[in-house]
């Protein structure tokens, strides 16, 4: 290694992130510093923490216990690692290896820091030093012998954060076909998504639906008497095949070992040090050489597939945003089906439809597993409103940022020769598929789960358009007054005024607020019930077919203040969306 080399490198890091401080303000600056502070605090915290909770608790516990503490941290540890891949996978080198390939440098120290930055995470932080005064604090009671976990527990986080490295590279190389890029992004950030509710469909399908799982007892080990008339548990017994598996599965060597310290052996500790640095060196090599190749355009080794020509495949019919509707203008229409091409390409809103659709799932699965004990009929249509207001909450982002996805086609809305409340017109229409097409489809199979009544369900279906077009009208005046950049390809916004950020927290927090209108005809309803007047009419569906007359009277007159209002700030719009911020 070149010590000259990575001094310099070093500083090239230090004067950039000095001159991204000095453009930032003061105020960022101050932040950034407090940041730091903040992060040294964590870190000190949990490593006190950490000692404490070893030398008071974990070294008298019994080798099992140790076991299954150590299970649980770096369970922990890899639970939230693994939230924060799809994050890793965003961020940008700390420096650009593509720029320095055409100096006489070696790469190793470049991608050496890049590694240590990009895994400067507050996972670390918390984790790592609590997990080091774990150790030393059981060592301070139960040996030295002890401290050979020091290097386990490190060796198991460098073996973890270089194959994440590795895999966020192949990734990346893999991600710079864009519609492939927005394919994988989905499909990770979902997976996640539903690989983290698997125990809870697991436990709402498998439970016993008559509730009585819980009245069940439990065989216990009886508790013997000592010679001495005093009675003592029996040791607690773990299953043979999580033993074995310590053994073999490399996360768990470092439970494994300091179960093996309890029991006085040290090889497996040793063992199991040797073992994670190796693997984690090799996972470390494997991303050197596969970020080198990525850089340096070599190919994969697979040869290049022949393009097919396909034939372009005839559609019958006109899609649905392409007709033109009575009392629609053209301009909007064309502008709906513009945007609605635009928005299915991002992966925001892709990821908004997915997180939406796992938890339905999720809930709907609660739901069907507790079929067995319906809900009263009282609370059927406000279990049905309740899911309309779900499925717009998952909406709020895009639809509250209506211009942050248009970043630089923004300038052709301003050039574009159409009044302003056709364009917010025509962005609302856009979202129309997109937020009934899963709405009607969870109002369907809400139908035969909770036994809804035909009138709860067809005011549903009214409440849902009413609850949209609120979400319309609040969406352009937040969307028109705090837009915020989305860089492409990016799951998350640039970086945004505390102004706008405060905004945009108060309009998602008010939004249980807003919704207040569309509970009013399941209230009004079960008021009447209640007092036992009028329980023949359907008054819920009759006060929600209103409520809509109303709310699309009022969304039509926002249409020209908005779009006047849009016509002034659409100059300070552009400058916020198609500024790019590093």
């Amino acid at each position: 290694m070149n010590w000259h080399q990575l001094r310099t490198i070093l500083w090239l890091r230090w004067r950039l992130s000095k001159n991204q401080r000095g453009r930032a303000g003061a105020f960022n600056a101050v932040l950034s510093v407090a940041a730091i502070v903040i992060g040294i605090v964590l870190g000190a915290g949990g490593l006190i923490g950490g000692f404490f909770a070893g030398r008071l608790g974990l070294a008298n516990a019994s080798p099992q216990i140790t076991l299954l503490v150590w299970d649980a941290v770096t369970g922990a540890f890899l639970s939230v690692w693994a939230l924060g891949i799809l994050t890793e996978i965003q961020r940008s080198e700390t420096i650009d290896i593509g720029r320095l390939l055409y100096l006489p440098i070696s790469l190793k120290e470049i991608f050496l820091v890049n590694y240590l930055a990009s895994h400067f995470t507050l996972t670390i932080i918390l984790t790592l030093p609590a997990m080091l005064g774990l150790v030393i604090g059981v060592a301070t009671v139960s040996g030295l012998a002890t401290l050979v976990l020091l290097p386990l527990a490190s060796g198991f986080v460098f073996m973890i954060t270089a194959w994440t490295y590795c895999l966020r590279g192949w990734l990346v190389s893999l991600m710079v076909n864009k519609r492939r890029r927005r394919a994988i992004l989905v499909g990770i950030t979902t997976a996640f998504i539903l690989l983290g509710q698997i125990p809870n469909l697991y436990f709402n399908m498998t439970r016993d639906r008559s509730g009585k799982h819980a009245n069940k007892v439990h065989s216990v080990q009886p508790e013997t008497p000592s010679p001495t008339g005093e009675t003592r548990s029996q040791p607690m017994q773990l299953p043979a095949g999580l033993l074995t598996a310590h053994n073999y599965i490399p996360p768990l060597w470092v439970a494994n070992g300091a179960m093996k310290l309890a029991h006085g052996n040290v090889w497996p500790a040793v063992l199991g040090s040797f073992g994670v640095f190796v693997i984690g060196a090799l996972g470390l090599r494997r991303a050197y050489l596969g970020t080198l190749r990525f850089y340096q355009g070599q190919p994969s080794g697979k040869p290049a597939k022949a393009e097919r020509i396909e034939t372009p495949i005839r559609q019958s019919g006109t899609p649905f945003l392409e007709r033109q509707f009575r009392g629609v203008p053209e301009e909007a229409t064309a502008l709906a089906l513009a945007t609605f091409r635009s928005v299915m390409r991002a992966p925001e809103i892709k990821m908004a439809l997915a997180t939406s659709f796992a938890m339905l799932l999720v809930f709907g699965t609660m739901l069907f597993a507790r079929a067995a004990r319906a809900p009263s009929e009282m609370a059927k249509p406000f279990i049905a409103t309740g899911t309309v207001a779900f499925i717009l909450f998952g909406m709020l982002q895009p639809m509250f940022n209506q211009f942050g996805f248009d970043r630089d086609g923004f300038r052709s809305f301003i050039l574009l020769p159409a009044k302003r409340k056709y364009v917010l017109l025509g962005k609302n229409l856009a979202f129309l598929p997109i937020v009934f097409g899963p709405g009607l489809l969870s109002l369907v199979a809400l139908y035969p789960v909770v036994h809804l009544t035909l009138t709860t369900l067809l005011a549903a279906v009214f409440q849902l358009t009413a609850t949209y077009l609120l979400v319309c009208m609040v969406g352009n005046f937040v969307s028109i007054t705090a837009p915020y950049r989305i860089a492409a390809g990016s799951l998350k916004p640039t970086k945004m005024p505390i102004k706008t950020s405060l905004l945009i927290f108060l309009s998602h927090l008010l939004f249980p607020v807003a919704m207040i209108p569309v509970f009013i005809p399941a209230v009004v309803e079960l008021m009447l019930r209640t007092l036992d007047w009028a329980p023949m009419v359907p008054v819920n569906l009759i006060l929600s077919v209103v409520l809509v007359a109303i709310v699309a009277f009022f969304y039509r007159f926002s249409l020209e203040g908005l779009g006047e209002f849009l016509g002034r700030r659409e100059k300070d719009i552009l400058l916020v969306v198609s500024q790019e911020v590093e």
